[in-house]
């Protein structure tokens, strides 16, 4: 299967899943293409080639399932029961063996799984305020991959408060958002 034919299977797989239970905004089902998997796609363009990805509280699967059916070795974790199976089985109807899901709070992943900052990296989209993000990761030093929208400038400015580290801001390709580049925690 090709990644187009993976890309058609699972917007298939969200819409047919989305009657069910909210997994994304109804009102963006009419534009999957553009709206998520462009959206998350974007990160692949300043991310490292040899890093694994963890993705984190990753709902529907944004970022971490378009990476990995771009090639990326990409860990999910999402704590609700019913988004997890449904990763789950996009996992498997793609056949995607480098994605592993992760049924469990982020917190309890970070404290019992042992990360290499210089080859793992940190994703997210629609997840939490940056400082709740640094207070998950902070410890490991690993960079971050964030899908942030327009009002990142403040939630920069309060994570500095409590942390300092380097960021990058780069424009987004699909929105009034930016991916921001978190690196050198401390």
């Amino acid at each position: 299967m090709n990644n187009k034919d993976k890309f058609d299977l699972y917007a298939q797989t969200l819409r047919e899943w989305s009657e069910k239970m909210n997994l994304v905004a109804p009102s963006t089902l009419t534009d999957i293409e553009t709206r998520h998997f462009a959206d998350s796609a974007q990160l692949a363009n300043v991310l490292p080639n040899d890093v694994s990805i963890i993705d984190l509280g990753s709902g529907a699967g944004f970022p971490g399932v378009v990476l990995a059916i771009l090639g990326y070795n990409v860990t999910c974790i999402e704590s609700i029961g019913k988004k997890a199976a449904f990763l789950n089985e996009v996992k498997n109807k793609l056949a995607l063996n480098n994605l592993t899901i992760f049924h469990g709070r982020v917190e309890d992943f970070i404290q019992k799984t042992p990360v290499n900052a210089g080859k793992t990296v940190f994703t997210a989209r629609a997840f939490a305020p940056l400082i709740k993000i640094l207070d998950y990761v902070a410890k490991t030093k690993c960079r971050l991959f964030l899908l942030k929208g327009r009002d990142i400038e403040s939630e920069i400015n309060i994570a500095k408060t409590k942390y300092k580290f380097d960021y990058d801001l780069i424009k987004s390709e699909t929105g009034d958002g930016f991916i921001t580049i978190i690196q050198n925690i401390r």
